[in-house]
C-alpha cells in the first residue's frame, strides 16, 4: 500500500477550473495504476479517470470526457486532475486511489485511498 494525500479542492463557480493533486509515498509509484473517484452526498463512489503506471493509458468516465485531464509525474510521485468547465453536478468529494498494475473503474480494485478533497461548484 501507499499513502495518498489529495489537495487542491475548493469552492468555484460554474465554468471555472481547478487542479487536484495526489501525492504518494511509501511505495514504487510507477508500479501503481492510479485513479480519481468522486462521491457526491448520498450517492455511490464513481470513477472519474484513471492512468496507467507509465501514463500511456488514460480512460475517463463519460461525465467528464473532454473537460478533465488526468496526468502523473512519476519523478515527483504525484498525480493530477485538471478540471475545466466545471459544472454544479461535479460537486463531490474527490478521492485518489492506487492499485497494482492495471486500471479499473471499480473501487474494489484499489487498496490505497486518500482522505478526499471537497470540490464545490456553484451555479
Amino acid at each position: 500500500q501507499v499513502l495518498l494525500v489529495e489537495s487542491g479542492g475548493g469552492l468555484v463557480q460554474a465554468g471555472d477550473s481547478l487542479r487536484l493533486s495526489c501525492a504518494a509515498s511509501g511505495g514504487n509509484f510507477s508500479n501503481y495504476a492510479m485513479a480519481w473517484f468522486r462521491q457526491a452526498a448520498g450517492k455511490e463512489r464513481v470513477f472519474v479517470a484513471g492512468i496507467s503506471g507509465s501514463g500511456g493509458n488514460t480512460p475517463y468516465g463519460d461525465a467528464v470526457k473532454g473537460r478533465f485531464t488526468i496526468s502523473r509525474d512519476n519523478a515527483k510521485n504525484t498525480m493530477y486532475l485538471q478540471m475545466n468547465s466545471l459544472k454544479p453536478e461535479d460537486t463531490a468529494v474527490y478521492y485518489c486511489a492506487a492499485g497494482l498494475y492495471y486500471i479499473s473503474d471499480h473501487p474494489f480494485h484499489y487498496d490505497s485511498w486518500g482522505q478526499g478533497t471537497q470540490v464545490t461548484v456553484s451555479s
